[in-house]
């Protein structure tokens, strides 16, 4: 077993490309055409990590991050987007996402998770053993 993300875009192609990125390293629990959908499979799949688009029809990246973020706090929340960046972090932060990442600079989003998981591990008593395995194994693969 080893990291499991949700990925949460309005582009079946975005969707499929990011996938197929991140299952190279991790595993894609689950994905998310739009908002609404994404926060119940939040809630269903439990993941470890989400992947948020920005700009999608129904609940921006924002809104559903604050959601997700009220639901369970723990769990980190990356808005990936083609929008300017800078504009976003503030709001971002607020609604309880930890990382901004343009989608132009998608090598920022590996190492992003892979910083993630480190912290992860970093923030996990000692016992218990079956996450942090879990984690470890995957990052050493790295």
């Amino acid at each position: 077993m080893d990291l499991r993300i949700l990925v949460v875009d309005d582009s079946q192609a975005t969707r499929r490309v990011l996938s197929a990125l991140i299952s190279s390293h991790w595993t894609v629990c689950g994905t998310a055409e739009n908002g609404r959908v994404a926060v119940r499979k939040f809630r269903d799949l439990k993941p470890d990590l989400v992947l948020l688009d920005l700009v999608m029809p129904d609940i921006d990246g924002i809104e559903v991050g604050r959601r997700m973020h009220a639901i369970d706090p723990s769990i980190p929340l990356i808005l990936f987007t083609l929008s300017d960046v800078w504009g976003w972090e503030g709001p971002a932060r607020k609604a309880g996402i930890s990382r901004v990442i343009c989608k132009t600079e998608s090598w920022k989003l590996m190492a992003s998770i892979k910083e993630i998981v480190s912290e992860l591990e970093r923030s996990l008593p000692d016992d218990v053993p079956p996450k942090r395995a879990r984690l470890q194994s995957k990052a050493a693969s790295h």
